[in-house]
């Protein structure tokens, strides 16, 4: 008899386990444990019952039970955490719980044991990133935890639906392989989709443990993974963290994927999406003005051949915003009105995208010295999508430029929070210690510098307040050597001309205080 599931075939009569066109290592022992629970899978075992069958009555510990189950599992690809196809019941036994079906011979038909659905015919990718979150396995033997589990997969899907560069799979249709041992292969061809999330719950006494996995359908291979643990008692906050974290994890995991993709496609089949993304590999080599001139190009390029691609005009908008930060620009007023074209019709044509909104806001804030309209701009995009990290760091950015250090450093934390690996961690971190240097709070913002400078030594704003943090406290020699770096960088830069690369401070006191630290690290006026 032969047993069939997923990839593999559990042949009893050759003793032989194989995946695919290869055969797996079993030893006999572990063959003999899954052959039983195969072949019982229409029922719950007893911890006795396969002590009999495996063991012949010895006595037999928990430890060493548990050890054979794990080696089992990790024979079919299976883990005790994820329990895809034999399932712990704690206090009753377990349990085969993938879809099997039965064939006679090495070359015989296969019978039906578990009807299956007959394949789905493959959907074609969007032209964007796919993603389908399907529900997590409640682990617990509580079945009334189904409804928590439901309810997070629930408000991932909300919260990704909000990216608008991501196709997301409506829950009616990914909610259909509830319960079901499917590879995330076979899904990605029947939703059509790149990238599947999925996850499991597992409560045990006062505690919930939650993990979640983003894969790439169209290899298999793992993208990211992690978990998170809370008290029952804190069960609804429990769930947004989780919400918040997987959604701020997985949106730039899934744009760095892509944009790896895009990288290895042949130059002549690029479109405006592909070179968007090939832009955007530039856009985050933040130190190099070849690469931000090059990503301009790009997003310019991207344009031509969509003139209606809103978050392509902010980019391009925002590649300005990088010249000018470092001083590559001194922005004249054709630049100046440059940005402002770029910035406009990027908000003109992506009223509902908040990338494209937070992009052309915080250009017009900073490169046209608007800082009201972009903080206007800023908040609609937080309304339109409240997971987005760059919206939360560019907005701190800005309510540092209208006298707002405390709501700025709160809009800096919560961006840290939803994506700790973001690429622009350097700016956050430079933008919270420029918070805490116009509170007064010298020595948190130059630990706030230094964090800054760790990533990219050569970070202009990082390297200023740095200076004049440390100036302020007290340290003039970490002054000096901050402001000699700064001179190397941007020999034009003095205390003269500091307002022209620094944001549009209302309050004048706020640059009058930077430009005196600055002074005191001995920048020249």
């Amino acid at each position: 008899m032969r047993y069939l599931f997923e990839e593999y075939a559990f042949d009893t009569d050759r003793r032989e386990l194989h995946r695919g066109a290869d055969v797996v290592s079993v030893a006999p022992q572990v063959f003999d444990l899954l052959d039983y629970l195969i072949r019982n899978r229409e029922r719950v075992v007893s911890k006795d019952d396969l002590i009999d069958a495996i063991w012949n009555g010895r006595i037999v510990s928990d430890a060493a039970l548990t050890t054979r189950l794990n080696v089992a599992r990790s024979a079919i690809g299976d883990s005790g955490e994820e329990q895809r196809l034999i399932k712990t019941l704690p206090r009753k036994g377990f349990r085969f719980v993938g879809p099997v079906r039965e064939a006679q011979g090495p070359a015989g038909p296969a019978t039906a044991d578990n009807p299956i659905e007959p394949p789905r015919p493959a959907l074609t990718l969007p032209d964007k990133p796919s993603i389908a979150i399907l529900p997590f396995t409640n682990l617990s033997s509580d079945p009334e935890q189904d409804y928590f589990a439901d309810g997070m997969v629930d408000d991932i899907i909300t919260a990704l639906s909000h990216f608008k560069a991501l196709f997301v799979i409506a829950r009616s249709s990914s909610f259909t392989y509830k319960g079901r041992a499917v590879d995330v292969k076979q899904i990605g061809r029947e939703l059509g989709v790149r990238y599947v999330l999925e996850g499991s719950v597992r409560k045990s006494a006062n505690r919930v443990r939650i993990t979640g996995q983003l894969v790439d359908a169209t290899t298999g291979a793992h993208l990211w993974a992690d978990r998170f643990d809370g008290g029952i008692g804190d069960i609804f906050d429990l769930q947004d963290q989780v919400t918040e974290s997987v959604v701020g994890a997985i949106a730039p995991v899934v744009e760095k994927a892509e944009i790896e993709r895009a990288k290895r496609k042949p130059t002549g089949s690029l479109d405006a999406y592909a070179l968007y993304l090939r832009g955007s590999d530039r856009f985050y080599q933040f130190a190099s003005r070849q690469a931000n001139d090059e990503a301009l190009r790009l997003f310019n390029s991207a344009t031509k051949l969509d003139p209606d691609f809103a978050s392509a005009y902010g980019r391009a908008a925002h590649c300005y915003v990088h010249a000018k930060v470092n001083g590559w620009i001194s922005g004249t007023a054709n630049e100046i009105a440059e940005v402002k074209r770029l910035a406009q019709r990027a908000v003109e044509l992506g009223k509902d995208d908040a990338i494209a909104l937070v992009a052309g806001g915080y250009a017009l804030a900073y490169v046209v010295r608007d800082p009201g309209v972009g903080a206007a701009l800023i908040d609609r995009a937080l309304v339109l999508n409240s997971n987005l990290a760059e919206a939360w760091n560019f907005g701190g950015w800005v309510k540092t430029w209208l006298g707002e250090p405390e709501l700025a450093i709160e809009r800096f934390a919560r961006a840290m929070r939803l994506s700790p690996l973001d690429p622009r961690v350097t700016g956050i971190r430079a933008g919270t210690a420029h918070a805490h240097f116009f509170l007064g709070r010298y020595d948190e913002a130059a630990s706030w510098a230094a964090m800054a400078l760790q990533d990219n030594p050569d970070h202009q704003p990082g390297l200023r307040i740095d200076a004049a943090s440390n100036a302020m406290a007290g340290r003039p020699e970490q002054a000096h050597k901050a402001v000699a770096r700064l001179q190397q960088l941007n020999p034009a830069l003095h205390v003269s001309t500091l307002k022209d690369v620094v944001g549009p401070y209302r309050r004048a006191e706020d640059l009058s205080r930077l430009e005196e630290g600055l002074r005191q690290a001995g920048l020249p006026e």
